[in-house]
């Protein structure tokens, strides 16, 4: 069964599912409903809210996506990105040593479920630019600010 939480952020609402014992989803949504009791949920969303107050760099919650073997790969690479730093898609490629995949990785990171959690804000263009995120470009500026001023 498919379970739900909201999570009220500075920078809008979020929303987390959650079934079989792992967190399927992070994304941000206009509309907050009523928050599902369940352990693992009020776990992310205590760890949310550590980081959204600058005490948590790190999250320790179960998570799973569905995708490829190539796109497990992308995402993996995106946890190792260090807090308060910023890869490139370049960089990002490289890691999976895939150098010439650079349109697919960032087609990839474009289809992460698991915003903050599998920290996708944190790859920006190979000239400093911020580009594509799902969550929108202002709060992917609030989150490199955010986690550089507690890094």
């Amino acid at each position: 069964m498919m379970l739900k939480a909201y999570y009220h952020s500075p920078i809008g609402i979020i929303e987390i599912t959650s079934q079989n014992s792992a967190i399927h989803s992070i994304l941000f949504v206009e509309q907050a409903f009523k928050n599902d009791a369940d352990e693992l949920l009020n776990n992310c969303l205590l760890q949310l809210d550590e980081y959204f107050q600058g005490q948590r760099k790190e999250f320790s919650i179960p998570y799973q996506q569905e995708g490829t073997a190539f796109q497990q790969k992308v995402w993996e690479a995106l946890t190792h990105i260090p807090y308060g730093q910023t890869w490139s898609y370049s960089d990002q490629a490289k890691f999976i040593h895939k150098s010439q995949a650079i349109r697919a990785v960032g087609g990839t990171n474009g289809k992460n479920q698991l915003t903050i959690l599998v920290p996708c804000h944190r790859v920006i263009g190979k000239d400093g630019s911020l580009t594509g995120y799902g969550g929108t470009l202002p709060r992917k500026k609030w989150l490199l600010e955010h986690e550089r001023k507690f890094s």
